[in-house]
C-alpha cells in the first residue's frame, strides 16, 4: 500500500462515492481513503474489507477535510444536495475542500460537478442541485487547483423511485411523467460513474482542466417508456407532460425538477461516445432494467 499515491473520496458510502471508492481499488494503481461521517457501517466496513482505509470525516468540518486530504495525490469530491435541500451548504463544503487542496498542493481532484443553470440562464431557470455545484466548480478553476469536473447525467436509479411510472386513470396502463417534450435526455446508472471516474484518474493529461459529461445513452421520454413496456410487460407511456403543468404537481422540488429538464431540453454536452471509452462496460438503460426489475414489482 506504501508505494501507491493515495486518492481520498469523499461520500465513500453513498452511491456515486461508493462505486468510485470500489472502482479505483480494483484497479490496483492508487490506493483509496474512503471519507465517511460512520466508520462503523456495513459500507464503510465493505470498502474495509476491499482494502481501502477507512476514516472518520465531515465535510463541514474543515479539520476533518484538512487530515483526510493530508499526504493525499487526488480526491474524488461529491456533496449531497438533497440530504438538506440547502444550495449555500452545499457551496460551503465545495469551496471548503477546494481550498484545502490548493493549500496542500493536491495532483488532481475529480469533482462531481454541474452546470450553474442560473448564471447561464440570466437567472431565468433555477436548479439549486446544479447551481450549488457549477458554482463550487468555477471556484476551483478560479483557484488553479488541478480539477476535472464530471457533470453526470440524470440517473437511471430514479426510474424505479422518484420517476417511476403511475397508473393511467382512464385505461390500463402507466404514464411516465417527465417534461421533455420530444428532445432526448442523458441517463446513466450511478453504478457506472466509478470505472469512468477511475479511467480519468489514470489519465491526468487527458482530462486535467477540463469538464467531462458522462452519459450511457440519450433517450426520449417515449423510448424510455417503451424499455419499461418490453421489459416489465406492461405498457408504459409517455406522459406528455409540459413543465408547467410539472411545476404544478405540488412536491417539493417539484419546480426546479421542471427548470432541469427545460435545461435539459437545451441539449448540455454529455458525451457518450467519451462515457463508453472511459467504462468499456457502461450499461444501457435495457440492461439496468432488467437488472433491476423487482424494483417495479408493485406496478
Amino acid at each position: 500500500m506504501a508505494s501507491r499515491e493515495v486518492i481520498t473520496v469523499f461520500g465513500a458510502t453513498g452511491a456515486q462515492g461508493g462505486s468510485v471508492a470500489r472502482a479505483i481499488l480494483e484497479g490496483k494503481k492508487f490506493a483509496v481513503r474512503a471519507v465517511t461521517r460512520d466508520v462503523t457501517k456495513p459500507k464503510a466496513l465493505a470498502l474495509r474489507d476491499l482494502g481501502a482505509e477507512v476514516v472518520k470525516g465531515d465535510l463541514d468540518d474543515k479539520a476533518s477535510v484538512d487530515d483526510a486530504l493530508k499526504g493525499a495525490y487526488g480526491a474524488f469530491v461529491v456533496t449531497n444536495f438533497w440530504e438538506t435541500f440547502n444550495k449555500d451548504k452545499e457551496v460551503q463544503q465545495g469551496k471548503l475542500v477546494a481550498d484545502t487542496a490548493k493549500h496542500l498542493g493536491l495532483k488532481h481532484v475529480v469533482y462531481s460537478g454541474l452546470e450553474n443553470v442560473k448564471r447561464l440562464t440570466g437567472g431565468k431557470l433555477e436548479v439549486p442541485h446544479f447551481d450549488g455545484k457549477g458554482e463550487v466548480e468555477e471556484y476551483f478553476w478560479s483557484l488553479g487547483v488541478p480539477m476535472t469536473s464530471v457533470r453526470v447525467a440524470a440517473y437511471f436509479e430514479n426510474f424505479p423511485t422518484a420517476w417511476k411510472p403511475g397508473k393511467a386513470s382512464d385505461g390500463d396502463y402507466y404514464t411516465l411523467a417527465l417534461p421533455m417534450g420530444e428532445v432526448p435526455m442523458d441517463g446513466i446508472s450511478v453504478a457506472d460513474v466509478g470505472a469512468a471516474v477511475s479511467s480519468i484518474f489514470n489519465s491526468p493529461k487527458e482530462f486535467l482542466g477540463k469538464a467531462v459529461g458522462l452519459s450511457a445513452e440519450k433517450l426520449t421520454v417515449q423510448q424510455y417508456a417503451d424499455v419499461l413496456s418490453k421489459v416489465l410487460g406492461k405498457e408504459v407511456r409517455d406522459a406528455k407532460i409540459t413543465p408547467e403543468a410539472y411545476e404544478k404537481l405540488g412536491f417539493p422540488a417539484a419546480k426546479e425538477v421542471a427548470d432541469m429538464c427545460r435545461f435539459y431540453q437545451m441539449k448540455p454536452d454529455r458525451d457518450v461516445k467519451l462515457t463508453h471509452r472511459l467504462n468499456p462496460k457502461v450499461k444501457s438503460f435495457s440492461q439496468f432494467i432488467s437488472e433491476n426489475q423487482g424494483a417495479f414489482k408493485d406496478l
